[in-house]
């Protein structure tokens, strides 16, 4: 089976996270680089999009999964963005992300969990 890998390269957006006072009381960004190695199921039509994975619905679920609640450490975030990926896109079957925040420290650009699954 041949593969398509999907990506996103410093997906930008501001989430409840962390565990220290400061991060309880207000969002903070984050930036998330992740790839998608996609089962390549049928020939692409350029007219047709369901004819590929959509990534559109890839960045809605991880958006989604890193902004609905407040989640304390970077890690539990990491696997909860990688389950619901594997739930909701069975065509998917390795998905490798990485979720940094880049202020959490004022001497290095980011400081974050990479995160890898297959099926």
């Amino acid at each position: 089976m041949h593969t398509r890998r999907i990506f996103f390269s410093q997906l930008a957006l501001d989430a409840r996270i962390g565990i220290l006072e400061h991060e309880l009381r207000a969002t903070q960004p984050l930036h998330i680089d992740a790839e998608f190695d996609v089962d390549i199921a049928q020939e692409v039509h350029d007219q047709n999009i369901q004819t590929v994975l959509d990534y559109r619905l890839l960045r809605n679920s991880i958006v989604d999964e890193c902004t609905h609640a407040h989640v304390n450490l970077l890690e539990t975030l990491s696997e909860r963005v990688v389950a619901r990926i594997l739930n909701e896109f069975p065509d998917v079957h390795r998905v490798k992300i990485r979720i940094s925040k880049p202020l959490a420290f004022s001497d290095c650009n980011a400081v974050g969990i990479e995160l890898q699954r297959s099926r």
